[in-house]
């Protein structure tokens, strides 16, 4: 069955209470569940779906529109709305503290990074206090998307003691092989989760729809001095992540 044919109206519409673009978003929902609109194909321009359903413009817009809130629909500058390839969703485990690369290399993935900040910069309040450092000292910065397997995953900003990363422009994969390589590679890290919704600019980097459900990781990493080497404060995906701990029975 082709779109034209799955979208005509006497074979939804009015069968089902609720509002038309209620009606008309549950139409396309099933066509994307069932194939009849696989992943990356394009819709319809509105006018024509418009012209098959009967329905005004505007309901179509807001059908399809509730369908880019949540993710199912993508829209593309300038070359119309597309059905969003599903993400293939992580699973990382709160037990062991890895780096990015080294999560996504045991996945068989390779990873790249889009740099958007990396360099030396005067600290901000919140560096100071979480990095311990003194007046007048200066913070190494690095703020960059990372992507695995060519899909947006993740926007990391990474504060760390000038002593510690003398040279920011020396990261140019993996942080912690880097510090690693240095001798001062953090050995634990305290970590707090928070559910966000995605501002605009960061809805753009990681490639879905403002105000997408995502997570918020604020992490605070230890040399085994029990100083402080790191703050980072990470931005993922809610679609694309999964965190999991193992509890334990407290004896």
């Amino acid at each position: 069955m082709d779109v034209t044919e799955f979208l005509q109206p006497e074979e939804w519409l009015g069968r089902s209470s609720g509002p038309r673009y209620v009606q008309l978003r549950h139409r396309l929902e099933l066509g994307i569940e069932t194939g009849v609109l696989p992943p990356n194909s394009s819709l319809p321009p509105e006018r024509e779906i418009a012209d098959i359903t009967e329905l005004s413009r505007v309901t179509v817009r807001k059908a399809i529109q509730e369908l880019v809130k949540q993710g199912a629909i993508e829209q593309r500058q300038g070359s119309g709305s597309f059905v969003r390839a599903p993400v293939e969703k992580v699973e990382q485990s709160l037990s062991y503290l890895t780096s990015f690369t080294e999560d996504m290399k045991r996945r068989g993935k390779d990873t790249t990074s889009k740099w958007l900040e990396r360099g030396v910069f005067m600290p901000s309040p919140d560096e100071v206090v979480a990095l311990g450092l003194a007046a007048g000292d200066s913070v190494s910065r690095i703020y960059r998307l990372r992507e695995a397997g060519g899909q947006a995953m993740a926007l990391e900003r990474a504060s760390l003691p000038l002593d510690i990363l003398p040279n920011p422009t020396e990261v140019t994969t993996s942080l912690y092989a880097v510090l690693e390589r240095n001798g001062l590679r953090p050995v634990r890290a305290v970590q707090k989760i928070s559910a966000i919704n995605l501002e605009p600019n960061e809805a753009e980097l990681l490639g879905v729809a403002e105000g997408t459900a995502g997570l918020s990781i604020q992490r605070t990493s230890y040399l085994e001095s029990g100083r402080v080497a790191e703050l980072t404060r990470s931005l993922y995906r809610g679609d694309a992540y999964d965190f999991v701990a193992e509890l334990r029975l407290s004896s």
